[in-house]
């Protein structure tokens, strides 16, 4: 499968003709015209939910600044299972989504706990 990067800000023109079409169409008939695109259904509400929390995930990792390899390190999650979390594979159970709340919220907390728990199994 070819992965590809559009550029919104250079997209290619549409031919007068098409134009002309998409002008003619009224918001109605663009929207029934997308919902009867078999290649592009719409998306389920689980769908939907699993992609806000896959980019939530996503955006608490970057807020910190870390690779993907280097916050599972971190946090002591595992590696793949951050992966498949960020990519929507997989949703996080109560545990995991309470975790990353406070990762969000408190990342340094986190850290020093998690020093002192090494301290102390020493």
């Amino acid at each position: 499968m070819a992965r590809i990067t559009v550029d919104l800000n250079s997209l290619p023109p549409m031919s007068p003709e098409a134009l002309a079409r998409l002008d003619a169409m009224t918001d109605a008939e663009i929207t029934a015209a997308a919902l009867s695109d078999p290649d592009n259904p719409p998306w389920t509400p689980e769908e939907t939910e699993r992609i806000v929390m896959a980019r939530r995930i996503q955006a608490i990792r970057r807020r910190t600044g870390l690779s993907q390899a280097q916050f599972a390190a971190e946090y002591r999650i595992n590696v793949g299972r951050l992966r498949d979390l960020e990519q929507g594979r997989t949703r996080p159970d109560s545990a995991m989504l309470a975790y990353l709340t406070v990762i969000e919220r408190e990342p340094d907390l986190v850290k020093r706990t998690l020093a002192a728990s090494d301290i102390a199994a020493e």
